[in-house]
């Protein structure tokens, strides 16, 4: 059983629902966070994280002044480092399971975020991400890895990652090689 398990697909196919299905029941072992749409009157305004543990930290919005931007948001490394990159090593050290959701292009602008999954990576550590579907240097060295199961999603096979992702959490991890 591989430690590191990702979820790629396009935009709108469930992976973030997917990873908060899945985790539900495992409340004190895993450790992360996952990011969520800010939306006024239906029309996307930026992108919040939240911690498993209830922490909350602005990511991405449209009235950020940012030398980094993705598309038309603003970044807020600062608060991705704070909270998003707090919140990955703390579950390194504490939890079994790490999520990150989600490794994408504002994320990987974070040299202290490619730092922390770059250490999960090398840990043997159990990861359950999300990482973005597009060619990316960083993501797509991260999803060649060999102790990846790179998993796409799409709207028609939902439940089937669904009971997958949950066998793979239950299952023992595969001794190092």
């Amino acid at each position: 059983m591989k430690p590191v398990y990702l979820l790629t697909g396009q935009p709108g196919t469930g992976k973030t629902s997917l990873i908060k299905q899945a985790i539900a029941g495992l409340k004190g072992k895993a450790g992360g966070f996952y990011t969520e749409e800010i939306k006024s009157q239906g029309v996307r305004q930026g992108f919040r994280l939240v911690t498993l543990d209830g922490q909350t930290a602005v990511l991405a919005h449209l009235y950020f002044h940012s030398p980094h931007r993705v598309s038309k948001y603003g970044i807020d490394l600062e608060s991705l480092d704070k909270v998003g990159v707090a919140a990955i090593n703390q579950a390194i050290e504490e939890r079994d399971l790490v999520v990150i959701d989600e490794i994408g292009k504002m994320e990987l602008l974070s040299a202290k975020f490619r730092e922390a999954v770059l250490k999960i990576l090398k840990s043997q550590k159990r990861l359950l991400a999300t990482i973005m579907l597009s060619a990316n240097p960083c993501a797509d060295a991260i999803k060649s890895q060999p102790q990846v199961n790179l998993v796409t999603v799409t709207r028609n096979n939902h439940q089937t990652v669904l009971a997958e992702l949950r066998d793979w959490l239950d299952a023992p991890l595969s001794p190092k090689v």
